[in-house]
């Protein structure tokens, strides 16, 4: 049986040929012994056409196609030319053999070619993209090198630019500088406060917040500078009307040295310096929301921001924590002390980065692993919904939220709280009836309409086209069969014309 090899490179398709192939005989090591050598190789196949990309853009659209398992126009004009035509898949004499096997329903689809795919076509593979330079003479090895690194420079660029809104690599980098930030904000605020309470040591005990006393530190610069009429900018600042006489009464008795207007400026600066990085940290925590709501928002309902960002920083990403079991999230962040306990033998940690969120702080020191177990059961099932999820929403992670608030309740009181296959199915008709959710049937319906959508415009043209060839060619037979009446007329005439005369010249002799 005759056997034709397809063969996808970064700068084309190309079709190779083996005159005779026995798919039940023993051909691999044949092959295998063959591959180390060029001319012993291209003894058992041939190359029958290659055809390049035009275009890098052409190039790129292909890729893509191939691994996602679908045939594009491209592909399907190159094999329907150079392969034999086939009025039906039992009457095909020859074997297409192809890489991968995700390719070969589209391609009996679309062409109507059944392909194969077995070991020994693999190994002929491997031979191939070894010698594949010296079987085609239109392109070298350098040519070919150049087109692989600019196709994957390209493929990665469009992989990652896919869906800008649906990245998280900026959410790891965000809660790593909000992290850093919140450290430096309270190294400064406190060497702050050291350097200001020798001035007005009071005031440190009054304000706590570092950002409202570096806001203070800035409008006061000078105890002299405090008395009645800076009430309503102290009160703005504290948003305490009783902090604020409390820092005009503690004023007048403090009982801090004076500080020279070198000193002073130094402290202002300084104090701004940190009063910026506070509105910076404020503002990078309103990204992160926005970020968290667009990625992974069913996280975002059921735990927080940062909780949630910190998850999806210690997993690597988004599709990684998806991919985790509940016990794997439970300990998440704690893996110093679990491989600890492993080599000691002592007892596992219950909780990891989950220990920040609110529901373990809320709950009784006996049912603290038990939450903790369970919220990493309502974890798992939020970061799959915001993976897999086509149209992001926060339906499912309140729903979860919800269920964590009873648990809670049940823990404290006894109160039983629903179970969880009857709040999945509400929230999953609340998804239908809004239109947010798809099973993966209805899904593939809907592409397959939208593609017949398509191909029905082609297909009318095909039918215009071939009605006006008909209409055409009816019209030249016509005027055809035309001019053989015409034709046929002039010569019956003629021969009248003959016998008439013929018959004059015999009366004439008579």
């Amino acid at each position: 049986m005759q056997l034709f090899l397809l063969y996808e490179t970064a700068a084309g398709y190309a079709l190779f040929e083996r005159e005779e192939y026995d798919e039940i005989g023993g051909e691999l090591e044949q092959v295998q012994a063959a591959i180390a050598d060029y001319e012993r190789f291209a003894t058992l196949l041939k190359m029958k056409a290659y055809q390049p990309f035009k275009t890098a853009e052409e190039a790129l659209k292909n890729i893509f196609a191939i691994s996602k398992g679908e045939v594009t126009e491209t592909l399907q004009e190159f094999l329907e030319s150079y392969l034999p035509k086939v009025k039906s898949k039992k009457k095909q004499k020859f074997q297409l053999g192809i890489a991968d096997k995700i390719i070969g329903p589209q391609i009996s689809e679309k062409t109507g070619y059944t392909t194969s795919t077995n070991e020994t076509i693999r190994e002929i593979f491997r031979g191939i993209r070894t010698h594949f330079n010296r079987f085609s003479k239109k392109i070298t090895e350098s040519d070919i090198k150049q087109a692989q690194l600019g196709l994957a420079h390209a493929f990665s660029r469009n992989k990652v630019q896919h869906d800008v809104n649906r990245q998280d690599k900026p959410i790891i980098q965000v809660i790593a500088l909000i992290e850093q930030m919140d450290k430096n904000i309270n190294t400064f605020a406190m060497r702050l406060k050291e350097w200001f309470s020798w001035h007005f040591p009071e005031l440190a005990k009054i304000v706590t917040d570092n950002s409202i006393y570096a806001q203070l530190v800035h409008l006061i610069e000078n105890r002299e500078n405090i008395n009645e009429a800076l009430l309503p900018k102290l009160e703005e600042i504290t948003l305490d009307e009783e902090k604020a006489k409390e820092i005009i009464e503690a004023n007048n008795a403090s009982m801090g040295q004076d500080i020279s207007e070198n000193d002073t400026a130094q402290i202002k600066m300084f104090s701004s310096r940190i009063v910026e990085m506070a509105n910076y940290r404020t503002s990078l925590g309103e990204y992160l929301h926005n970020r968290m709501l667009n990625v992974a928002p069913n996280l975002s309902a059921l735990i927080g921001d940062n909780v949630g960002a910190k998850l999806i920083s210690q997993a690597g990403s988004l599709v990684n924590l998806a991919k985790y079991p509940a016990s794997t999230i439970q300990i998440l962040g704690a893996e110093k002390a679990l491989f600890r306990s492993l080599k000691s033998g002592g007892n596992t940690p219950k909780y990891g980065i989950i220990y920040n969120s609110s529901f373990i702080s809320r709950a009784g020191i006996k049912n603290k692993g038990k939450i903790s177990r369970y919220i990493a059961n309502k974890l798992a099932i939020a970061a799959r919904f915001d993976q897999f999820a086509l149209i992001p929403n926060t339906k499912m992670g309140e729903a979860l939220k919800e269920q964590v608030e009873e648990r809670l309740r049940f823990f404290a009181s006894g109160d039983k709280p629903k179970t969880n296959r009857d709040v999945m199915a509400s929230v999953l008709e609340e998804l239908k009836a809004d239109g947010l959710y798809a099973t993966a049937e209805e899904t593939a319906k809907e592409e397959a309409d939208q593609s017949e959508e398509e191909e029905a415009p082609k297909k009318k043209s095909k039918k215009d086209k071939k009605e006006k060839k008909s209409k055409k060619s009816k019209k030249r037979k016509h005027s055809e069969m035309e001019e053989q009446d015409v034709e046929a007329k002039e010569t019956s005439e003629k021969k009248k014309k003959k016998k008439k005369s013929k018959k004059a010249k015999v009366d004439d002799e008579e």
